[in-house]
């Protein structure tokens, strides 16, 4: 029996002690103040009756008549006349068949009341003629203890209701504080860690400041470790005196884009580069060289802020590189990050000039195509001078260019004809042992074409607003295939479909429509998602776990450390990015960097896997690590 449950019964029981009691002792107190009256009428009557027979004189006939009168003119049971021998001279006694009750039968059989007979002694002069008994009737007694009962206990009964509405507010009162360390109690269970608002209930307040207590240094444990990992993440990936990535990184970052199916698929990538960066150095002193490194490094990042996913690099002394990603937002030319530089050199007065490369990248083109081409841009450039822009292009059959009115048929028709299918890549535990799938959705754009991956189709459809119908068809296929061979699969959910308010709505009805095959369903959002909209994944992870659905966050590393309130999200697992775990196995400071961010997530209850792992040694080197799995093409199930 719950708490409140308890408190309600403790309080009706004491009500209903305390109704019957008062009620109890205001009957016994009434029937004890008519018995009296009674006992007292009666003995009074009596008196008066025998100094009225004792003025007959001994007249047999003048004391029945006076006796006959009274019993007449009152409410008497019985009136009685004996000699000095005890004998009955005369007797009037009521009829029982002529009922006086005016209270109920039973009423007067469960509370009676006795009528003590009143007696007096009857003489002649000073002869004792003999002695007269008068006993009053107990039904007008009866009656009035029968109304006011009533009225008694309905004054009761009236005042029991409003002290059950008082104590409707008190437990109230009890009930939202409770209530409150309730939910902060089932939040820490799902690996939420929230305060609450202290109650004014000492005995409350007290269990609410030793539940604050944990989670603010559950907080504060997190924010240590966030630090501690922000400093292994800079040391691994980070040129530590620009902060950008260094060569190794950015190169895993870009193999990542170009390889990745999910995005847009294409993008740009700009090779920066200072000239004569020796010159400068000799001119201005080492120290004021890495003052203007550092300018530059921060005019890239302004200038690359508003891309999704930008990825900026110093990939040697005076060479820098940044990888943009196509999305909704339009790039930055060439011609921009020129400019700005140039200001910014101007403002500081350093005689030093840039000159930039650059080409645009789709998903499967080479690496060492695509830098090969940047690099050529670049020579160009540097052949025209300072802060000279060149751009090279690959060699790439010529895509259709379709509007936007027929991406949004094409996209639904596929949607309405079901031609859509997922992929299967397997993830794995520490025993390689399969985990769950990884399931990409792929669209059947035209009845007999090929199934087009994300990167084709995914620009159009966020552009055209059908991401959230894409997103949920996957999911309803998703089910229906677990429901099928009941193997785990995880769907990618993308961060705009969160941002339609009827879509986790229509996810938590297609769960609950399955439950069982809801409880091997994974749901992957990005990590960029967890920082830029926050409380959307929070309320996907309150709706859709308690179906039994594990939610968790993909393309993860960089940013983990910026998300403030991780620790609330309610997340089940992290799968850290391709450009984070790949080359672990030679790399002792990024295997650092992975050790303390397993360490960090692992201290939050998070499960932690790894993506996009190409190398067997690897896999071994991320085991040593801590990590929970991995994902990728070394990955084979055991």
């Amino acid at each position: 029996m719950s708490l409140i449950r308890q408190i309600w019964l403790l309080l009706l029981v004491t009500l209903l002690m305390a109704f019957l009691g008062s009620f109890a002792v205001w009957m016994l107190s009434s029937r004890g103040y008519l018995e009296t009256q009674l006992r007292l009428k009666n003995a009074d009557n009596a008196q008066s009756l025998a100094l009225n027979l004792t003025q007959q004189r001994g007249d047999t006939m003048g004391m029945d008549l006076a006796l006959s009168a009274m019993f007449d003119t009152g409410s008497y049971q019985r009136i009685t006349l004996k000699d000095a021998a005890g004998r009955v001279l005369a007797n009037r006694a009521a009829d029982p068949s002529v009922t006086r009750e005016q209270a109920p039968a039973w009423f007067v059989e469960l509370v009676p009341v006795e009528s003590v007979p009143g007696v007096a002694q009857v003489s002649d002069g000073w002869r004792a003629v003999g002695s007269v008994e008068v006993v009053s009737h107990s039904a007008f007694a009866h009656a009035q203890l029968w109304q006011g009962s009533m009225k008694t206990a309905g004054l009761l009964t009236l005042l029991g209701a409003l002290a059950c509405v008082v104590a409707t507010f008190g437990v109230n009162g009890i009930r939202k504080p409770l209530n409150a360390t309730v939910s902060q109690a089932r939040a820490l269970m799902e690996r939420r860690f929230v305060t609450v608002v202290e109650p004014r209930v000492p005995e409350l307040a007290q269990l609410s400041q030793a539940m604050n207590a944990v989670v603010l240094r559950m907080k504060s444990v997190f924010e240590e470790q966030a630090g501690q990992v922000e400093l292994l993440r800079q040391q691994a990936h980070c040129d530590p005196l620009t902060g950008l990535s260094h060569r190794r990184h950015f190169m895993a970052q870009l193999g990542a884009a170009l390889s990745s199916e999910e995005g847009s698929g294409d993008g740009v990538i700009y090779l920066i580069r200072i000239s004569d960066l020796a010159g400068i150095n000799r001119l201005l002193g080492h120290r004021q060289t890495d003052v203007l490194l550092q300018r530059l490094a921060r005019v890239l990042t302004e200038e690359s802020a508003g891309v999704p996913g930008a990825a900026m690099g110093r990939l040697n002394g005076g060479d820098f590189a940044v990888c943009l990603m196509s999305s909704h937002v339009p790039l930055p030319q060439a011609e921009h990050y020129a400019d700005a530089l140039k200001r910014a050199f101007t403002e500081q007065a350093v005689p030093a000039a840039v000159v930039v490369g650059g080409v645009r990248w789709k998903r499967g083109v080479t690496m060492q195509s695509v830098l090969a081409a940047a690099d050529s841009a670049l020579a160009r450039a540097e052949s025209r001078g300072a802060f000279s822009v060149e751009l090279s292009a690959l060699a790439d059959a010529q895509a259709v260019v379709l509007g936007e009115d027929e991406w949004r048929r094409r996209l639904g028709n596929a949607l309405q004809t079901g031609r859509a299918q997922l992929m299967r890549y397997p993830v794995v535990d520490r025993q390689l042992k399969l985990l769950h799938h990884e399931c990409p959705m792929r669209l059947q754009l035209e009845a007999d074409g090929p199934f087009e991956t994300a990167a084709m189709w995914l620009p159009m459809a966020l552009r055209t607003g059908l991401i959230s119908q894409i997103d949920e068809a996957a999911v309803s296929l998703a089910l229906a295939q677990i429901a099928q061979d009941q193997q785990p699969r995880g769907v990618n959910i993308a961060p705009n479909s969160l941002l339609d308010s009827g879509f986790v709505p229509r996810l938590r009805a297609l769960l609950a429509a399955k439950p069982e095959a809801a409880r091997l369903l994974w749901l992957e959002v990005a990590e960029a998602a967890a920082v830029e909209r926050f409380e959307l994944v929070r309320e996907l992870c309150k709706q859709l776990r308690p179906l039994g659905a594990r939610v968790g966050l993909e393309h993860a590393g960089d940013r983990l450390t910026r998300i403030e309130s991780l620790f609330e999200a309610g997340l089940d697992y992290v799968k850290l990015d391709a450009s984070v775990v790949q080359g672990v196995a030679n790399d002792a400071a990024r295997a650092a960097f992975v050790s303390g961010t397993v360490n960090m997530l692992h201290g939050l209850g998070l499960q932690v896997y790894g993506e996009g792992v190409n190398e067997p040694a690897d896999i071994l080197a991320l085991r040593q690590c801590g990590i929970d799995g991995v994902t990728g093409p070394a990955v084979r199930v055991a």
